[in-house]
């Protein structure tokens, strides 16, 4: 494996451990109350990037997720693109990229 994909796989792991470590304290809670802080605490402090990739993880592999997470993810907001991820960031790929700017 290479470092790129070391990264990756290490990257996805802890996208899926944080997500279960959210589920873990939303267990103490009613069910729906649980749900909902789940959705809401992924919302509130994961950027568009990380929601991305998490989604991308829920939709190949969802058994590595808690079931609370799961059933919160009808609540968590799913960036459409990558694209999209990174422009709420601010960031945008150079003109050159975009052929704005022709190549020399």
């Amino acid at each position: 494996m290479s470092h790129d994909e070391d990264h990756i796989a290490s990257t996805k792991e802890k996208l899926v451990r944080m997500a279960n470590q959210i589920a873990t304290f939303f267990h103490s809670k009613p069910r729906e109350e649980g749900i909902t802080g789940v959705a809401e605490h992924i919302n509130k402090f994961w950027e568009p990037r990380m929601r991305r990739q998490f989604f991308e993880l829920l939709d190949g592999e969802p058994e590595d997720f808690d079931e609370l997470v799961i059933a919160a993810s009808a609540k968590i907001k799913r960036p459409l693109t990558a694209e999209q991820a990174d422009k709420s960031l601010g960031y945008s790929k150079p003109a050159e990229a975009e052929g704005a700017i022709p190549p020399k």
